[in-house]
């Protein structure tokens, strides 16, 4: 038998509590080890409410309690969430995934200590295919998001570029360009199109439209690629989470990432 692993989860927004949730429910072989947020006391009571026992610790008294950890916060928070766990070789699940690329140390460190990060499918869909197909050769990827306006404001490049959404009654196409320009101008958004670029062909070959659509109330992405082995277009229409920015798919993808860990049959790569 394996011994149980023990995962910290770092940050307790939508994500987050919903992981704690489950883990505290029972998931074979994993253990809901500590869980860290900005607002300890909050943090504790939000627990509690939904009968989670699990102590609320700093970011920085995490890793000697775990063995994985699940990072669920604000992207400028990754290095001081991965570091310590990557140092020791162990695991990372990191959906920031945006920020992984102005954090490429924390690969090296990775490859340096035997430990692993892991980007969770999050609310895309096909990475499977994608990552199968970049066994060979991909010639082109494309995304294209849209999104409820109430998902969108706040962006940093809306900011910039002095756009605005507030009042738009048809849709509109506010951003064309590349992930790796995207994960700069939405960070709280476009980490699908970043997992969707490393998946594939990378985040600066890899095209994306976003798009400010006031008839929506989910967050939609669409997804071409052409590769030698397969041509292939899919859709998915995520529901959001309480938090408008995040679909609630996202947190079950992470959930299926850790079932299966221990599992006695797994489907998928």
């Amino acid at each position: 038998m394996r011994a149980r692993l023990r995962v910290a989860i770092a940050g307790l927004g939508a994500v987050g509590l919903k992981l704690a949730v489950e883990l505290n429910r029972g998931i074979d072989g994993l253990e809901l080890a500590a869980v860290s947020a900005r607002d300890r006391a909050a943090a504790a009571a939000r627990l509690a409410d939904r009968g989670v026992s699990a102590p609320v610790v700093e970011i920085e008294a995490l890793e000697p309690l775990a063995d994985i950890v699940v990072e669920c916060a604000p992207a400028a928070l990754l290095d001081a969430i991965a570091t310590p766990f990557l140092r020791n070789g162990k695991t990372v699940v990191v959906l920031s995934a945006g920020a992984l690329l102005t954090r490429m140390h924390l690969v090296d460190l990775a490859r340096s200590t035997g430990g692993q990060i892991v980007v969770p499918t999050g609310a895309l869909i096909g990475l499977d295919a994608v990552t199968a197909a970049a066994e060979g050769e991909i010639t082109a990827v494309r995304m294209i998001t849209r999104k409820p306006v109430r998902g969108l404001m706040g962006a940093p490049y809306l900011e910039e570029n002095n756009i605005r959404i507030e009042d738009i009654r048809e849709p509109l196409r506010i951003f064309k360009g590349t992930p790796r320009e995207a994960a700069v101008g939405f960070p709280a958004n476009l980490n699908v199109a970043v997992a969707l670029g490393l998946a594939g062909i990378g985040v600066d070959r890899t095209t994306l439209e976003i798009w400010a659509d006031p008839a929506l109330d989910r967050n939609t992405h669409t997804i071409e690629v052409e590769s030698d082995s397969a041509s292939f277009t899919m859709s998915i229409a995520n529901i959001p989470s309480e938090n408008p920015k995040t679909g609630r798919i996202t947190a079950l993808s992470v959930l299926a990432y850790l079932r299966k860990l221990n599992a006695p049959l797994r489907i998928g790569a």
